[in-house]
């Protein structure tokens, strides 16, 4: 289980487009960082949940041939339900558009991932996002986890009481707020296929 708690950095309104794709581009100093993260969110009607997850996991492999996937899990409470989320790593814009032009050529992904699934697709949210300064990405010890290591909702819940006393944990919040834009958390269940669990 991870609970996502996402801190985003954007500077242009999200779009609408048909088939309701939405996305937010990160502009600004950030922009410079280099590295970032694209989160991706699936809306999926509901009685095809298994059937798109059993797709990706089968194809997974030629998605990963073109860029790194962070993670990859469904949505367990925080908002609609019957989503999938999953988060992928770019080096910079120009890589992510190298890795776009890719995916667009790559026939054997459009055939046997793409067509077959953009009828259980309801709508896409695509949001670009870098890590705050004092953060890094690591594969935690266990499987269970959440991204400030709690091990279910309710240490999670106790653990943000306790680290509201914490200068130190109030210092990075302090030094991160001129980051944040907005903020949302996800109870997320990891994939069977999902690099990070």
């Amino acid at each position: 289980m991870l609970v996502l708690r996402s801190a985003l950095t954007r500077a242009l309104a999200s779009r609408t487009l048909a088939p309701q794709v939405c996305s937010s581009f990160a502009t600004g100093p950030r922009q410079y960082d280099g590295t970032f993260y694209e989160f991706r969110t699936y809306y999926l009607k509901p009685s095809k949940m298994n059937e798109f997850l059993e797709n990706f996991k089968k194809n997974a492999h030629l998605r990963t041939a073109h860029s790194e996937l962070v993670g990859y899990w469904s949505v367990e409470f925080g908002g609609r339900m019957n989503k999938v989320f999953h988060i992928w790593k770019y080096d910079n814009f120009a890589h992510r558009t190298e890795v776009r032009k890719a995916l667009a050529k790559d026939k054997e992904w459009q055939e046997q991932f793409l067509i077959p699934n953009l009828a259980l697709i309801d709508k896409q949210e695509s949001e670009i996002t870098y890590l705050v300064p004092w953060c890094k990405i690591e594969k935690p010890p266990k499987e269970v986890h959440v991204l400030w290591w709690n091990e279910s909702a309710d240490s999670r819940a106790a653990g943000r009481h306790k680290s509201h006393e914490d200068p130190r944990v109030v210092a990075a919040v302090r030094e991160s707020v001129n980051y944040l834009v907005s903020q949302q958390n996800m109870l997320l269940i990891p994939t069977s296929f999902s690099p990070l669990k």
